[in-house]
């Protein structure tokens, strides 16, 4: 995978206006958004490409603007575990940027077509070394992330299948967002179960008994949230009775 060359009447304002929305990046102000956008570089991937080894060198970290991506490990048996899907508007591979000598922690694999930004980490530390505010500000955004992924931890190992399910459809609403909403499954059903850590028939019946408690109308691979309050409160009932492989 190359940068591709970069026009800026073409990509400044869009990678401006993504920067401008994630949380990585709303603490910069403009002049140091001008700044990193310099080190900033927009990337076409195939489906299937590599984008990282694990344990390679982690120069960069990225922000998805289209197209699926899987982080993923290899067991010492030659099992693969996915960790996480990564959906058009995340970032991945920030954290490594802290780490004395940066190395990616897993695989990053396409498994659709898409444009991703890279953006060079010395200079994103560049930035925050000049500014205590801004570091401070991206310190509190970083934790906010990081108990996000240790309730995704219990979801995986504490609650039973209804609830992993529910929480994995309430991660995709957009946050504020109220009132029915219509989310997009990143990838293959089969590929999701597996992250859950059920069997594809488990997803399936999951999937239709919240749609049967007119809970969610599901369409192919998008979904609609008929209420996120509703399923939220379905998702607090869940008890381990409900529990299955």
């Amino acid at each position: 995978m190359t940068p591709e060359a970069r026009d800026p009447a073409e990509s400044d304002e869009t990678l401006t206006d993504v920067l401008r929305r994630h949380f990585l990046f709303s603490a910069l102000d403009e002049l140091q958004k001008t700044r990193l956008l310099a080190h900033v570089h927009r990337r076409h991937f195939d489906s299937g490409e590599h984008l990282f080894m694990q344990d390679s060198e982690a120069r960069v970290f990225f922000l998805l603007l289209s197209g699926a991506i899987k982080l993923y490990r290899v067991s010492a048996d030659g099992q693969e575990k996915i960790m996480r899907f990564i959906r058009p508007g995340q970032s991945f591979a920030e954290g490594v940027m802290f780490m004395d000598k940066p190395r990616y922690p897993v695989h990053g694999q396409a498994i659709e077509p898409g444009t991703l930004a890279s953006i060079e980490s010395a200079a994103f530390l560049d930035v925050l070394r000049a500014s205590f505010d801004t570091c401070r500000a991206v310190m509190a955004q970083m934790t906010r992330r990081i108990q996000d992924h240790w309730d995704e931890i219990e979801a995986l190992t504490l609650q039973n299948s209804r609830y992993r399910m529910v929480h994995y459809l309430l991660g995709l609403v957009p946050e504020g967002r109220r009132g029915r909403v219509r989310v997009e499954l990143p990838t293959y059903k089969a590929m999701i179960a597996a992250q859950l850590a059920m069997t594809p028939e488990t997803f399936s019946r999951e999937l239709r008994a919240l749609s049967d408690a007119h809970l969610i109308e599901v369409h192919g691979r998008m979904v609609d949230i008929v209420d996120p309050g509703a399923l939220l409160q379905h998702m607090a009932h869940c008890t381990p009775d409900e529990r299955s492989p």
